[in-house]
């Protein structure tokens, strides 16, 4: 392999960038987070990530599924069973994310501190 990279994410027509996308985005991320938890059918994925609604959940899970994150297990019962899971790359994926969730999470006082210094047009203090 060479030292460059074959893929480039700041390149706009790098195909990256849409798998970035599905997994930064306000949903892509709480959904590869929940899944991390384990194997959810689709009514409780959408009651563990509370406010998205079933279409943006339906279309973030065909984003994920598609880029291979997510595994979708159809069962032919009646009436049928569709369970969603991590792949491994989706596991390897989430890890990430959920440092840099329980890392926001753990610093919550500070960022609500400077939100509430800049609401107040003072200047945020800057960390040493």
């Amino acid at each position: 392999m060479t030292d460059d990279l074959a893929y480039d994410v700041f390149a706009k027509s790098c195909p990256s960038r849409g798998t970035l996308e599905h997994v930064t985005g306000r949903w892509g991320s709480l959904i590869l987070g929940a899944l991390h938890e384990g194997t959810f059918r689709f009514n409780e994925l959408r009651r563990r990530v509370d406010g998205v609604s079933e279409k943006m959940l339906s279309q973030t899970l065909h984003a994920l599924e598609r880029d291979g994150l997510v595994h979708r297990d159809a069962q032919p019962t009646n009436p049928p069973r569709v369970d969603y899971r991590l792949t491994p790359l989706g596991r390897e994926v989430a890890d990430q994310l959920l440092g840099l969730i329980h890392l926001v999470e753990g610093r919550m006082d500070e960022v609500l501190a400077a939100r509430e210094s800049y609401d107040n047009g003072q200047p945020a203090t800057a960390a040493p």
